[in-house]
């Protein structure tokens, strides 16, 4: 069974970290993720994570870190004992264009990766929106940074896919096998938590994720991460939405 986990991106607004991690052990996490903005005192934060009973089984990586100080990257991920690593975003000016341009993106995924899998860690990516949105040839991103990365996992995030305008239970059916993760989130009805980015507590959105939870247990995915971009409260987030994903 997958392990429920929480992107630490979902508190950065509500400091300090040590309360957060507190509360989010009362809530009942067992496990965190991490992102680039927390890893500047790897060995602090690993003593936070202790001290709090909490463990942080993956990670966000900017590409720039991953492709130009992978020995640096490997570090911090064996310090704060992650298993899997994830490179979570490419800014608009960066991203391919066009099919071809898309697998060779995966490709240079792959060759990233090397030393990390050598680490033993899991390398993979992890999408939004863009991935899913067709190019002027019709190519779709995501279809295409896997098939040029094909030892590439995937963290799959499920609302992001769905905020394309595309079904992600399509997209789990059609590469269910390189899910290794999964985040959680939910969208909110159309005109509400406007001032969330309508983002909504997961199991109170439109999101069906008594589906989708049932279609990711045919992946090899062993975290659902709970996550919300911009949450205005996020105690009340992290409880409601752990509740609803175990009530599943």
């Amino acid at each position: 069974m997958a392990q429920i986990s929480y992107q630490l991106y979902s508190s950065r607004e509500f400091p300090p970290l040590a309360a957060t991690l507190k509360m989010l052990k009362e809530a009942g996490y067992e496990a965190v993720e991490g992102y680039g903005g927390l890893y500047e005192d790897p060995v602090g934060l690993r003593a936070e994570l202790d001290a709090a009973g909490l463990a942080m089984k993956s990670g966000h990586f900017s590409l720039e870190m991953l492709e130009g100080e992978p020995d640096k990257a490997v570090s911090i991920a064996r310090t704060l004992g992650m298993s899997a690593v994830y490179c979570p975003y490419l800014a608009a000016g960066d991203r391919p264009v066009g099919a071809a341009a898309w697998r060779a993106f995966g490709a240079r995924l792959e060759e990233v990766a090397a030393p990390f899998r050598a680490a033993g860690l899991q390398f993979g990516w992890h999408n939004h929106d863009f991935e899913f949105i067709a190019a002027d040839d019709g190519a779709i991103p995501m279809a295409e940074l896997l098939h040029g990365g094909p030892g590439l996992c995937w963290e799959a995030d499920i609302a992001w896919i769905a905020r394309a305008g595309v079904d992600p239970l399509a997209w789990i059916g059609r590469f269910a096998s390189r899910i290794t993760a999964a985040h959680v989130k939910d969208i909110a009805p159309q005109g509400e938590c406007l001032d969330e980015d309508g983002w909504a507590d997961v199991g109170h959105g439109v999101m069906d994720w008594k589906a989708i939870r049932e279609a990711l247990r045919a992946t090899p995915a062993s975290l659902m991460v709970i996550e919300h971009d911009k949450p205005s409260d996020d105690r009340r987030f992290a409880t409601r939405s752990i509740a609803a994903l175990k009530a599943l």
